[in-house]
């Protein structure tokens, strides 16, 4: 994978978050490629509970500043940077007050999903993508982890496919068994709708649950990894259907060698 470039695009990666399947293949999977010679970023939300003075974050001026419309509402984006320690490894953080100066990462003190937590994913892949562009930084793959990131691939394919600076790019969705009960909000459609992305492609969403969601992900990805080994039934089966080619479930010790060649035989 010498001098390819991946950008990863994580709903949570350690050391910034608690260990869970996503954050540690959020981290185990870039720090891979970046032994191999390849160049990465790595995109996270910059959620309340993220100790910025500990891991050392700071506010990118240069790419903060810009407003992006969730919905009709102008809504500042601030960019933070950090490095995992011992591994050179540059991590950005999407940031805004309003959606994630927060105690929790998805839900309140109560468990409760937070309401907005359909506005957060689409601001999120948004700030993404228009932070890649500012860094005129030409990924060969976007490596999307986590349902937070799962609209990325949606927008990418929609309302960015004229970018010509992606023309080239391939996304993969590593599709994991954490979810969430219940549904994100039901005007969530009318609110990427707005976006200009046809209902038709996104009709899925009329009930966003987190398969449904993952679905959408699954659609408009060009390739797809089986990121746990206790995938539902019905996740598996649309994976298997959709005619996305995709990696099966590979053991931590048996990952590496798996998806560098998933990379380089069937995305590149």
């Amino acid at each position: 994978m010498e001098d390819k470039r991946i950008l990863y695009v994580s709903s949570e990666v350690v050391p910034y978050l608690a260990e869970n399947e996503v954050s540690l293949m959020s981290y185990d999977v870039p720090k891979m490629i970046n032994d191999q010679g390849g160049q990465i970023r790595i995109f996270m939300p910059r959620y309340g509970n993220i100790n910025e003075r500990r891991h050392q974050l700071h506010e990118v001026i240069r790419l903060s500043g810009m407003n992006l419309v969730v919905n009709d509402l102008d809504m500042p984006l601030i960019i933070k940077v950090a490095s995992i320690p011992k591994e050179r490894i540059q991590v950005y953080f999407i940031d805004n007050d309003e959606y994630f100066k927060r105690k929790a990462t998805f839900t309140d003190e109560e468990g409760l999903m937070y309401p907005d937590n359909d506005e957060r994913a689409i601001f999120f892949a948004k700030g993404v993508v228009e932070t890649v562009k500012k860094l005129n930084w030409v990924p060969d793959i976007i490596h999307v982890h986590g349902w937070m990131a799962a609209m990325l691939p949606i927008y990418m394919k929609h309302y960015y496919k004229d970018e010509a600076l992606f023309a080239d790019t391939k996304i993969v969705t590593s599709v994991y068994s954490q979810s969430f009960e219940g549904n994100l909000d039901l005007d969530m459609i009318n609110k990427i709708k707005f976006d200009g992305i046809p209902e038709e492609s996104i009709s899925n969403l009329i009930t966003p649950s987190y398969e449904n969601i993952l679905m959408a992900s699954i659609l408009h990805s060009d390739a797809v990894i089986i990121a746990s080994e206790a995938l539902s039934p019905s996740l598996t089966k649309y994976i298997e259907s959709s005619g996305k080619p995709f990696l099966p479930f590979a053991q931590k010790d048996q990952f590496a060698e798996a998806y560098t060649n998933f990379y380089k035989n069937t995305v590149l």
